[in-house]
């Protein structure tokens, strides 16, 4: 009897890598996951990892899904690996690192960067986005290393990201996804190539052409498992490695979240909501679409940036109780804080959050900070927490309102993956403040899922990823929207929501200009 085909998909997170077996309809056949040592900061704002620590955290995880019952290697067909976005590292020219990898949540910057040349300083100017080039200039991680560690960046032979990185220890090939370049790199958002030679990325970045990997795009084939790979995470040695994404985009798409009209919501350590579209958008002009799990496609994106992070920064310095009493009875953490977020009622009695913890790129501005507006005595740690689920939720419909306007598209329907996604709570809210209906993946792990389509894909097992979505993705429980929620939502957030931060942003610059923090560019 022949053995049906699985699919092996690494994932590689922020707080953990996960090795995961899919079967041809998306069901998961075994599962290992090893957390990661926490990132390091030798500095205020750094956020730093050992590139080998990584990749023995996706030996560990490979060796042990081999012990789950089920995991059998003899019918891997193929590998696939997405990664969390923009953590870089650099490689000599023996393969080994030079330095700890800077991750995505790195908060460095330098205002030592190199020079543009006169022809792009007046287009940015006459462009209105000058002020965009240099923070870009500033926040990319290469010029840092040059400026601060030129020794590092004279002894670069290859910068990848982590996606490239991984590939390379895999494979013994510096190669990596189009899908998964989302990092300051010169980059061809549109083309999903490599930027031309003439592309002012070339003189933003203190990188060289030499320095980065062959770009595939996803569902192709990057090379095969080595002998030297498969002796250390039992990987069966010539397995093909496929091309995928990066997390976010193969999140999206393991959602099943194919076409322009589904919004997908990710509640991870960054919240998003993504659309993928064959149309290039910029849902914040001059800030480009990011690449799809699918080849030629994009995924318009908007960023809570922080997002669930929010929510275990709650938990872990508020949520004592629930901790404690879930390990004295039989409920989870999840089901405890679903309850307290349930004792309130929708609006939590008037307290509102604006969750702009850390600022983004352009929207909000550098200078927003978090608020909480509405206390009053009746108030506890639940509306505290419920406020925080609401305000995530109002920022992401804002970003779905921006991607419609800039889009043309409607989005009338809903996936949510990521943590939050395991919360009743936190799904059924999401649908009330969207007042659409909201729906739970079938499966929990979508950013493998997706990365595996895209290996299913590429083996031919799928004729298109038409055919790989239709079959490999499908809807858990939908969360349909409570009409009496959904109208006191509606308010809340036109009347009140949308007004805080033009009101707040003044203020916002006052404590910047006393403190210092955040600091103003």
């Amino acid at each position: 009897m022949k053995t049906e085909p699985l699919i092996l998909s690494i994932d590689n997170g922020t707080q953990s890598v996960r090795a995961l077996l899919f079967d041809l309809r998306g069901n998961i056949v075994a599962k290992c996951q090893v957390p990661l040592q926490a990132y390091f900061s030798r500095e205020p704002g750094w956020a730093e990892h050992e590139p080998e620590d990584y990749w023995q955290a996706v030996c560990r995880a490979c060796r042990g899904l081999w012990e789950q019952p089920g995991a059998d290697r003899a019918a891997v067909a193929a590998v696939a690996v997405t990664t969390q976005r923009g953590t870089v590292v650099n490689l000599d020219s023996e393969g080994k690192p030079l330095r700890p990898a800077i991750t995505w949540l790195d908060q460095r910057r330098t205002d030592t960067v190199p020079p543009i040349g006169p022809f792009w300083r007046t287009a940015f100017k006459l462009a209105r986005v000058s002020n965009t080039i240099d923070f870009f200039r500033g926040e990319a991680e290469i010029n840092w290393i040059r400026a601060h560690q030129p020794g590092v960046w004279e002894a670069t032979d290859k910068f990848l990201l982590l996606s490239g990185y991984l590939n390379w220890r895999l494979c013994g090939r510096f190669i990596d996804s189009s899908g998964s370049q989302v990092a300051y790199l010169p980059f061809d958002y549109k083309r999903h190539r490599w930027a031309s030679r003439r592309d002012w990325k070339w003189q933003a970045l203190a990188v060289e052409k030499r320095m980065l990997p062959e770009l595939q795009p996803p569902g192709t084939q990057l090379g095969s498992i080595s002998e030297e790979a498969a002796a250390q995470t039992g990987i069966p040695a010539g397995t093909p490695l496929f091309a995928a994404a990066a997390d976010k985009a193969c999140e999206v798409l393991g959602a099943g979240c194919r076409e322009p009209h589904v919004g997908c919501l990710s509640y991870g350590t960054t919240a998003t909501i993504n659309t993928t579209s064959r149309r290039y958008v910029e849902v914040t002009p001059f800030v480009p679409p990011y690449p799809s799990a699918i080849p030629g496609a994009y995924s318009t994106e908007v960023q809570v940036f922080r997002g669930y992070w929010m929510v275990n920064w709650f938990k872990e310095q508020f949520g004592h109780h629930e901790q404690l009493q879930a390990l004295g009875g039989d409920l989870a953490p999840e089901q405890l804080f679903d309850r307290l977020a349930e004792s309130v009622p929708p609006g939590s009695m008037g307290l509102m959050l604006q969750p702009y913890w850390t600022p983004g790129i352009r929207v909000p501005g550098r200078e927003a900070k978090g608020a909480i507006v509405g206390f009053g005595d009746v108030h506890t740690r639940a509306h505290v927490y419920r406020a925080i689920l609401e305000g995530l939720a109002y920022a992401l419909r804002e970003g779905k309102e921006r991607i419609e306007k800039r889009s043309g598209v409607r989005i009338t329907e809903l996936r949510v993956s990521g943590g939050g996604s395991q919360s009743d709570a936190a799904m059924q809210l999401t649908a009330d403040i969207f007042g659409l209906p909201t729906a739970r993946p079938h499966v929990y792990e979508t950013s493998g899922l997706g990365a595996a389509i895209d290996a299913a894909v590429g083996l031919g097992l799928y004729p298109d990823f038409a055919s790989a979505v239709n079959a490999m993705t499908r809807v858990g429980r939908v969360f349909e929207p409570i009409p009496a929620n959904r109208a006191i939502y509606d308010r809340l957030y036109k009347r009140v929501y949308k007004k805080m931060y033009r009101q707040l942003q003044p203020l916002y610059r006052e404590i910047a200009e006393i403190t210092g923090y955040p600091r103003q560019f």
